[in-house]
């Protein structure tokens, strides 16, 4: 007995409704919530990673890629690199396993100002994956949102087809300079946003529509759609599913699993938030950066240069964790400690 669409939108939870608007990405490194949600992309970064690291269920990849590092040899600090590659790629490609998509490698945030390091960095990902029988066509390489990072995505994507996802990013400046760079996909983030003028204004709640974060990525994929910009837009960072719902329509949206779950369980009506139609009719008007320009306009924005600095040195502190735990079960145990 067929449906009728009506009875099948009213059974369909507000995850499924999402996913016939937008393609829906998971923003985890643990198998088990990519399996549950089926997302199309999945998306990992240093603190994912390090959380995953620590389960008990992937402990067999944490010994692979121990196993790597040390079969390369040299130093302890370039083992502990190799190693750290290793297992980026390890869970990547398992999560490939498990999605029809795309998954995102982090390159190390320390790398952050360092154009041509970003660059060799990301090739060898590329490497790591096609050693594992993995075409660079399905992975997206992020990079911090910096003026260099985004350059090193121009050349990485100009030069080497290597597909980029521009993270940490907060300003228009930066959303801007990505798109003229020719960037694959940008991740602004939503949830950061938020959190800083909770922090900093005297404003602490705000109903989603007029969220800072939400506006900030409305105003992007207008600004992309109205001017033909290929760049795919992917709100990220979300606290609540209400700033999800808000941004309907978006290319991409990258989301955890506590909030996939929150939407499984959603039967409220979700209607598009963003569309084509409403970005042609928008007013703004083009503009281009140089290293200049960029600098000023993103300078300009408080928030996206605290956020981009802050969101630095956490990813950093946490490749540091990641370092330090493979470390000790590389090294101590050798030397009987």
């Amino acid at each position: 007995m067929s449906v009728s669409p009506v009875k099948r939108q009213k059974m369909e939870s507000a995850l499924e409704q999402l996913k016939h608007h937008t393609t829906v990405v998971a923003d985890s490194g643990d198998f088990h919530a990519i399996e549950e949600y089926k997302p199309l992309d999945a998306t990992t970064n240093p603190s994912l990673i390090l959380a995953a690291a620590q389960m008990p269920d992937y402990q067999q990849l944490v010994e692979d890629a121990i196993a790597y590092g040390k079969k390369l040899g040299g130093s302890e600090e370039v083992q502990i690199t190799h190693t750290c590659d290793k297992l980026f790629v390890l869970f990547g490609a398992e999560i490939l396993k498990r999605i029809p998509g795309r998954v995102s490698t982090e390159v190390d945030a320390r790398l952050s100002f360092d154009k041509d390091g970003m660059i060799k960095r990301a090739k060898q990902f590329i490497e790591l994956y096609k050693e594992a029988g993995i075409g660079k066509d399905r992975i997206l390489i992020k990079l911090s949102s910096t003026w260099e990072g985004i350059q090193a995505g121009k050349v990485l994507e100009e030069q080497y087809g290597i597909h980029c996802n521009m993270t940490l990013l907060f300003s228009f400046a930066q959303a801007v300079a990505c798109a003229e760079a020719g960037i694959t996909l940008i991740s602004p983030f939503v949830g950061r946003i938020l959190d800083w003028y909770v922090s900093n204004t005297d404003k602490k709640a705000y109903e989603p529509s007029e969220d800072p974060g939400v506006k900030s990525v409305t105003k992007i994929y207008n600004y992309y759609k109205k001017f033909g910009y290929k760049t795919i837009v992917m709100g990220a960072s979300f606290r609540n599913t209400g700033q999800i719902k808000a941004l309907t329509g978006c290319d991409y949206l990258t989301i955890s699993p506590k909030l996939l779950g929150e939407l499984s369980k959603d039967n409220a009506k979700l209607t598009p938030a963003l569309s084509l139609e409403d970005a042609q009719a928008c007013n703004l008007e083009k503009i281009h950066l140089n290293e200049k320009t960029f600098r000023w306009l993103h300078n300009e924005d408080q928030m996206a240069v605290e956020k981009l600095s802050d969101g630095i040195r956490k990813f950093a502190a946490d490749a540091v964790k990641l370092e330090k735990m493979l470390k000790e079960r590389m090294f101590n145990a050798e030397n009987g400690n």
